[in-house]
């Protein structure tokens, strides 16, 4: 296989075919880590700062001094990552539904492995967060009922387009009342979406929530040499 590209693993998961690879961008100079879902581009460490700002927006306007984050899908891990920069912050706990996602981070495959495998904040859990999220034990099954300062969840491509139409029941009241009972009283629930702001999503998230918004975050596109954009909508209990 040609040292530009190079395919790292590859798993049938109960989603599909999943891909981990790294090639060497010519145009660009870079190397560059993907994750491919099927067809579907989930990752790339070329786009990542939505998913930074996801962990920054998230955590700015918390005022406790030990914090406990909560992050719902691992990825390649650049929202965990910038959680745990957070100089608040006490715990990272991750739920993530792929055991691959999981061991490329243990056996160091992707950039950012070691650096959280090795965080003693960090904590790794193989788990359904959706199925999670409306269970009265919670996210932890060492710690039950444990409550989050914040949740940030980067998982579905936006409240609409889905990798598994199960999570569709999440994005209405019912599925956001029973994951509110897992944040503190103040606490922030944050999630990305690739899509410009959903009205529906937004009138559902100000009927749960105590004050919800939507804030666009803009990032360039050297491919197409052009600004792109994601949503990131933050909601605060009451």
């Amino acid at each position: 296989m040609s040292i530009n590209f190079e395919e790292l693993d590859y798993r049938q998961t109960q989603l599909g075919e999943l891909i981990l690879r790294r090639r060497r961008d010519a145009l660009l100079n870079t190397e560059v880590f993907e994750v491919k879902l099927n067809d579907d581009f989930l990752m790339s460490s070329l786009f990542t700062v939505a998913e930074i700002e996801l962990a920054r927006l998230g955590l700015t306007d918390l005022d406790n001094t030990e914090l406990d984050i909560l992050v719902g899908g691992l990825g390649l891990g650049y929202t965990a990552n910038a959680a745990l920069e957070h100089p608040r912050v006490h715990t990272v706990t991750i739920i993530e539904a792929l055991s691959a996602v999981i061991e490329w981070h243990q056996q160091g495959l992707v950039p950012l492995g070691k650096r959280l495998s090795n965080d003693t904040r960090c904590h790794f859990i193989h788990g359904d967060f959706f199925r999670l999220a409306g269970s009265s034990q919670g996210f932890d099954s060492c710690s039950p009922g444990k409550r989050y300062h914040a949740i940030l969840l980067d998982i579905d491509h936006s409240p609409r387009h889905l990798l598994n139409p199960e999570h569709g029941s999440f994005y209405e009241a019912d599925g956001l009342v029973k994951l509110k009972v897992h944040l503190y009283q103040r606490g922030i629930f944050a999630m990305w979406s690739n899509e410009l702001p959903d009205e529906g999503f937004m009138k559902i998230l100000a009927d749960v929530f105590s004050t919800s918004e939507s804030r666009i975050v803009r990032f360039h596109n050297p491919y197409q040499d052009c600004e792109a954009t994601a949503t990131i909508y933050l909601a605060r209990a009451n």
